[in-house]
């Protein structure tokens, strides 16, 4: 079963099961996936489903920065809950120390030695944690502290 129709089973059970949120969320993610489909005129594969998902949490993280700022909690909840549920989906993030060790390979490979050279190193890096789920901001941290 491909990662979009275990969404679709899913929002299914969801709404028999009278859950609100979890139909929400998955009703939205649904739409987007067939959203790109239609953009590409083709059918979705897992991969690309993985990185749609990869995207909704991104944009959900940073609407929970706005609320924050304007003081809303209800809606920073309500995001929250939806990152929980799309997240179900996505491979287990990646640790900080699988993140460091690939920073500290990436550094070695590149011969990187200043900030300068922090973006051949975060091209090196990205690929070693391709399969991850390794959050862009977690692995830019690491690479600042290791070449600062």
């Amino acid at each position: 079963m491909s990662l979009k129709d275990q969404i679709i089973a899913d929002m299914t059970a969801a709404m028999k099961a009278k859950d609100a949120a979890r139909t929400s969320t998955l009703r939205m993610v649904k739409a987007a996936i067939m959203n790109r489909e239609k953009e590409n005129n083709t059918v979705a594969t897992d991969e690309e489903v993985l990185k749609l998902l990869r995207s909704q949490v991104k944009q959900r993280r940073d609407s929970i920065d706005q609320y924050q700022k304007a003081g809303r909690p209800e809606l920073v909840e309500k995001e929250t809950s939806e990152i929980a549920v799309i997240e179900a989906y996505l491979p287990q993030a990646a640790s900080e120390a699988e993140i460091e060790q690939a920073v500290t390979a990436a550094v070695a490979e590149t011969g990187a030695t200043s900030m300068k050279d922090m973006g051949s190193v975060m091209k090196a890096v990205m690929p070693k944690l391709a399969g991850k789920n390794a959050e862009g901001r977690a692995v830019s941290d690491m690479v600042k502290k290791k070449l600062s």
